[in-house]
């Protein structure tokens, strides 16, 4: 494993500058297409003569207002640090200047593609203005709920707590090795110890995956110690993914779970795996642990008592990586998995 000490790249939305007119994002651009779409359907619906009709003329204008719109995108994205150097006002102005041009371009495709003689050039370029005037106001809401001060504090808020149980059970288990093995109880100590320190203090707004699969390997070697042969742990590690930015202790609470919800409860062996893999620029982390029983609930986190768990991580993701990530919890034949997926 390498040295967790390395430092991702800062994310610009996370941990600098948050940007308002960073639109080259898959969240950005899927939400201005609905938007653009939800548009041109109502406007199709108006001069429409009957259903088939107002499928053509979606179609039409989609074709014509889509390209303009990604265009406007694309050109916000290329100047979004000049543009991040004005003033509000002018930023709005900028954009919808923008959007009134793209707007023209829009009707130019149109009367191109429909052989028009006439053309609603000011009716295109004001609804282009106020299209992108929409879209701004979209963005500068997104970048003030992005910006460090901001993300810091719903971070801070949503930042995982070990349970107070477990600090109960380790100290129970340390006090138990004390005379016989003084040294795993030493090592016990210090692991514990280096947890809630990055429990308790840590106010970052992002880690690293190395960093959060080291804290994950403390905890379980706590309780391997207190669980011992009932507990089997398998990692498989690519060293590749572990520069991926995630949310401090966001792996530890979700192999908590797999202990709390998988080994503890079961009288026999358990077993929790986890690994990690590049696949081109995402990074995917599986946690999988044993149940005592199949989960016969359609929402199986909530049943095995990890809904608060796994809806904590699903958030503190969404502020990371907004709609740019995948998380996928299911259980079957008694095998609980968490799935997720996030930018390299």
């Amino acid at each position: 494993m390498p040295a967790t000490s390395t430092n991702p790249a800062p994310r610009e939305a996370i941990v600098g500058t948050a940007y308002v007119f960073d639109a080259c994002t898959a969240s950005v651009i899927g939400r201005t297409v609905a938007l653009v779409e939800t548009v041109v359907a109502i406007a199709a619906a108006f001069g429409a003569n009957g259903l088939a009709d107002w499928f053509f003329q979606l179609a039409l204008l989609t074709a014509v207002v889509l390209p303009a719109s990604l265009l406007w995108l694309v050109l916000a994205c290329q100047q979004k640090k000049q543009l991040q150097r004005c003033s509000t006002q002018l930023q709005y102005l900028a954009g919808a200047a923008l959007g009134v041009a793209c707007g023209l371009l829009a009707a130019m495709l149109y009367q191109w593609a429909t052989l028009s003689a006439q053309t609603a050039w000011l009716a295109s370029a004001t609804a282009g203005g106020f299209l992108a005037a929409m879209v701004v106001v979209g963005l500068q809401w997104r970048a003030q709920a992005r910006t460090p001060a901001a993300t810091t504090a719903r971070l801070a808020e949503l930042q995982a707590r070990i349970r107070p149980h477990f600090l109960f059970n380790a100290l129970n288990s340390a006090i138990a090795l004390v005379q016989d093995h003084p040294h795993k109880a030493e090592a016990m100590l210090e692991d514990l110890s280096d947890l809630f320190r990055h429990a308790l203090t840590e106010k970052r707004e992002a880690s690293t995956l190395a960093e959060e699969v080291m804290l994950a390997r403390r905890y379980l070697s706590i309780e391997q110690i207190r669980f011992d042969d009932r507990m089997a742990v398998r990692w498989n590690l690519d060293s590749r993914a572990d520069t991926a930015t995630v949310p401090p202790l966001f792996l530890q609470p979700l192999v908590e779970n797999a202990v709390k919800h998988g080994i503890e409860p079961s009288h026999g062996h358990g077993r929790i795996s986890i690994a990690t893999r590049r696949r081109g620029n995402m990074v995917q982390i599986q946690i999988i642990n044993t149940t005592p029983r199949p989960f016969s609930s359609p929402q199986p986190e909530r049943r095995a008592g990890t809904g608060t768990a796994v809806l904590n991580v699903k958030k503190r993701l969404r502020l990371l990586y907004d709609l740019e990530y995948d998380f996928k919890a299911s259980s079957k034949d008694g095998i609980y998995m968490v799935r997720i997926s996030i930018p390299a």
